[in-house]
């Protein structure tokens, strides 16, 4: 079978790329088309394939400013065209999933959020704009929510990666979807030894990933130590601001991060994540994990293998790190958890799926 992968942009490994990683996977002949490619940048396996980028990739500075092209996405993802392949399999956060198929090829949706930026995290990304600015900003995404809307009949099937997000594509789409998690590699993340030294924080550094509550909380908790991995635009506005109990990392090797797993007390996600596979990858570990009780953690975390906090403020963490007791967490238990997540059960309901559909 040859299959199309649509995937909204490939300039780093994150969430959607190692899903998309393990697709490929499963279908040696596919192809990848993507509004932008930064080379370089991916896993071999991903790097490997053929690529097909769109008109974005030849605007300027648009491998790393992509995102301020957002009005131009949709015709963009509407530009490919798939003559010649068996199905479009679709890997959308944003625009993705619009792309059209021709007539009698099916086209499955591998959804990790409806796209984010239109609706309930415009407030996140777009909210401190005003005046003329906010009324142009405004009008885009109301154009770009009712286009996200309307290309969502372009799908045959929706995959959802949590049950929250399979209630957000009812919700703005009208559309039911089956769950099928991330895959997480539990062969690798998993520990020999485990020594508690550090609470353990694994996150871009952007608004809705709420690290100011993490930041604001280890400064009423200075003698607990908070180790936060990540990058991204609030960086040094977040170091700046940091007690000396904190420690930012801007990056590790994926070794170096299981390693920062097996030496955590916990995993803190304060969060409302799609699915959030950090949390998953640190239970794989045998890592509790403390949560922002929203999102795809309800997925997650279950009973005896981590706690949640709420509302989403950092007085309501503080109040549970101040009660936690790790002794009382068995790691084998809460990697038995994470076992449900694992590439075997991933591969094994994607290629059901795929086989019912394409008949």
């Amino acid at each position: 079978m040859r299959v199309a992968f649509v995937h909204d942009w490939l300039t780093g490994m994150r969430g959607g790329e190692f899903v998309l990683k393990e697709l490929i996977k499963l279908f040696p002949d596919s192809e990848i088309f993507t509004l932008v490619y930064k080379k370089g940048v991916l896993e071999p396996e991903i790097e490997k394939k053929k690529i097909h980028t769109s008109f974005i990739q030849r605007l300027p500075f648009s491998q790393k400013f992509y995102r301020h092209y957002l009005p131009l996405f949709p015709a963009a993802v509407e530009e490919f065209r798939f003559e010649g392949f068996d199905l479009v399999f679709s890997s959308s956060h944003c625009v993705a999933k619009g792309a059209i198929p021709p007539p009698g090829i099916p086209h499955i949706c591998y959804c990790h959020t409806p796209m984010r930026y239109a609706w309930d995290l415009f407030p996140d990304y777009f909210g401190n704009h005003g005046g003329i600015k906010r009324i142009f900003i405004n009008s885009v995404m109301r154009a770009l929510r009712t286009w996200d809307v309307a290309s969502s009949v372009r799908v045959d099937l929706f995959i959802a990666n949590s049950s929250w997000v399979r209630e957000r594509i009812k919700r703005y789409y009208g559309r039911e979807a089956v769950v099928v998690h991330p895959p997480v590699d539990t062969n690798f993340f998993q520990c020999e030894k485990r020594e508690a030294e550090h609470f353990l924080t694994v996150s871009s550094h952007v608004p809705y990933k709420r690290l100011d509550l993490l930041i604001n909380a280890f400064l009423q908790l200075r003698d607990l130590k908070l180790i936060v991995v990540g990058s991204g635009p609030l960086y040094r506005r977040h170091k700046r601001s940091a007690g000396k109990n904190v420690e930012l990392i801007p990056r590790v090797s994926r070794r170096e991060l299981k390693e920062l797993y097996c030496s955590a007390t916990a995993l803190l996600h304060p969060a409302k994540e799609d699915f959030g596979m950090v949390m998953a990858e640190a239970q794989s570990c045998g890592v509790p994990v403390i949560a922002y009780r929203e999102g795809g953690a309800l997925d997650i975390v279950r009973e005896g293998t981590g706690e949640f906090f709420f509302p989403q403020s950092s007085q309501a963490l503080v109040e549970v790190l101040r009660k936690f007791k790790p002794e009382s967490y068995e790691p084998v238990k809460i990697r038995e958890n994470a076992l449900r997540f694992s590439t075997v059960n991933f591969r094994a309901k994607i290629l059901k799926l795929v086989e019912d559909t394409v008949k």
